[in-house]
């Protein structure tokens, strides 16, 4: 028996190195899991400096971005091609509704929002109001957008990343009005009430007045609402590339 790791010899029946100590049978069954995790393509590993350094990365941007399964059962393309098509068909809506309609604020995804918003008050409390205030609209946009982030390296799985993105993107224009509405103070909030009717109540009134940017209120809304409109187009095109692709790969079997 020759240890694995610092190489001295010794008695076959022998269950852990006189030397070193490390158990044989626990030491074999860290190395089979670790083979068996590099195995899977993940982006945090020497592979990926390696393939950095060899391909550049817009290759490895390649790889992540639209990186499909070799082999695609159709029932499975089938439920891709039909989800896609329900988020096109109800992402033009938000597209071609003004952001003065707030029909993202009316739509059943501001009732997904709502509560990742105001978890995000409490999560930044402890940072002090400005940034607990300021929290609500950051964890609206930071669960979608790790949620991305997740899909594509750690599962790999590029088309979610998509369905995530248009959702980062309808989570942008559903905050666009209520930016939109830190002067005028009429959009009727969570408990029935407006921002004139509760002093500090509105989060775009109290951040922008604390940051003298109050006058800016419907240049961020609109800057807002057409980044979220360029992102959902940007999840169209990019879903539907995936799934051309993997269209290629289906198998009726």
């Amino acid at each position: 028996m020759v240890c694995p790791k610092c190489g001295f010899e010794q008695p076959d029946s022998t269950a852990e190195c006189f030397r070193c100590g490390i158990i044989f049978q626990k030491y074999h069954m860290r190395e089979k899991r670790s083979d068996k995790e590099s195995s899977f393509p993940l982006y945090f590993d020497d592979s990926l400096r390696q393939r950095t350094q060899n391909r550049g990365l817009k290759a490895i941007a390649q790889d992540v971005l639209f990186t499909v399964k070799p082999e695609i059962h159709i029932l499975f393309f089938v439920g891709r091609v039909v989800l896609l098509l329900i988020i096109v068909i109800w992402g033009i809506s938000f597209i071609v509704n003004p952001m003065a309609s707030n029909y993202a604020g009316r739509s059943f995804m501001h009732m997904v929002n709502l509560p990742f918003h105001e978890a995000g008050h409490i999560i930044f409390s402890p940072f002090g109001k400005f940034i607990s205030t300021l929290g609500g609209s950051l964890m609206q946009v930071l669960v979608p957008l790790i949620c991305i982030i997740v899909f594509l390296v750690k599962t790999r799985d590029a088309f979610a990343a998509t369905v995530s993105l248009w959702w980062l993107s309808e989570s942008l224009m559903d905050l666009a009005p209520y930016i939109n509405d830190a002067r005028s103070l009429q959009l009727v909030l969570l408990g029935g009430v407006t921002g004139r009717d509760v002093e500090d109540y509105h989060d775009w009134e109290y951040i922008l007045r604390r940051l003298g940017m109050l006058e800016c209120d419907h240049i961020l809304a609109t800057i807002a609402h057409i980044f979220g409109i360029v992102l959902m187009l940007l999840a169209f095109a990019w879903g539907g590339y995936l799934l051309f692709r993997q269209y290629e790969n289906i198998e009726t079997s």
